[in-house]
């Protein structure tokens, strides 16, 4: 079964914190007022911050069609193609349950409860994962950010929702523990089609691009940079012993609640 978001997600356990205290600071101007609180703004942590999230993910010219670009572009409160919306969210054992990821994803990334009851959260992490909708003006596209793979250099567009793995997204508290304070904000979104899970591809910006650039840069998926479950496999492991050079700015990422003034 799917799981119909009740509830912002946010690209980390405590971006959920961060997010309900910036609330009302006014920090950001992205979502058109149709698309109000429902809907979420990401940015990424190349450009900017919570307090200036200063560009949002966008739709290339507002085009909702499948194989569109994404890309990153000026925050506006008046550009539908910054209005996305978390169309299903859970973790990723949920989505392993809807078939929406293979097995082999959710072993690495989805613990088992009912194999691992004892270590699930420990050893046998259960990430976060969510399919993001565009919804320009509030009204559903049918339409999510997506991959047609997982393989390197692969073009970021938007595909149908829920049509397969390519559209769903795991949040990498693996290497972004969110105790460290480098990475407490913001974290890499592991596209679900992986099956490297060494050097997973993640949702990354083009290191030499620029949001203003012509042609726009697109958003695509490249390899983990960095270090990867530093002293053992799990997230407590990783906790505890994340000592080595973290992800480039340009695959973290953050999440903004709503539209604001």
């Amino acid at each position: 079964m799917k799981l119909k978001s009740k509830v912002l997600a946010v690209l980390g356990a405590s971006a959920l914190a961060a997010t309900a205290v910036l609330a009302g600071t006014g920090a950001a101007n992205a979502a058109t007022p149709s698309c109000g609180p429902t809907c979420i703004d990401i940015f990424s942590k190349n450009f900017g911050s919570y307090l200036n999230p200063q560009f949002a993910l966008d739709v290339f010219r507002q085009g909702s069609k499948v194989g569109q670009p994404v890309i990153l572009f000026r925050e506006s409160n008046s550009d539908p193609a910054q209005d996305f919306t978390v169309a299903y969210e859970g973790q990723v054992s949920d989505f392993l349950a809807a078939n929406l990821v293979s097995k082999s994803f959710a072993l690495h990334y989805g613990c088992n409860w009912n194999v691992n009851t004892n270590t699930c959260g420990n050893n046998f992490p259960d990430l976060y994962a969510f399919e993001l909708e565009y919804t320009p003006y509030g009204v559903d596209s049918g339409l999510c950010v997506g991959a047609t793979s997982a393989a390197v250099n692969t073009k970021v567009t938007l595909q149908g929702c829920g049509a397969g793995a390519g559209t769903v997204w795991a949040v990498d508290t693996l290497d972004s523990c969110p105790s460290n304070p480098l990475y407490s904000l913001e974290a890499q979104a592991i596209n679900g089609l992986n099956t490297n899970f060494s050097h997973p591809s993640v949702l990354t910006y083009p290191a030499a691009g620029y949001p203003t650039d012509k042609p726009r840069p697109q958003l695509f998926l490249s390899a983990l940079t960095g270090f990867s479950q530093a002293g053992g496999t799990g997230r407590a492991s990783v906790c505890g012993g994340l000592a080595v050079t973290g992800p480039n700015n340009n695959q973290l990422w953050g999440a903004y609640p709503g539209v604001l003034p």
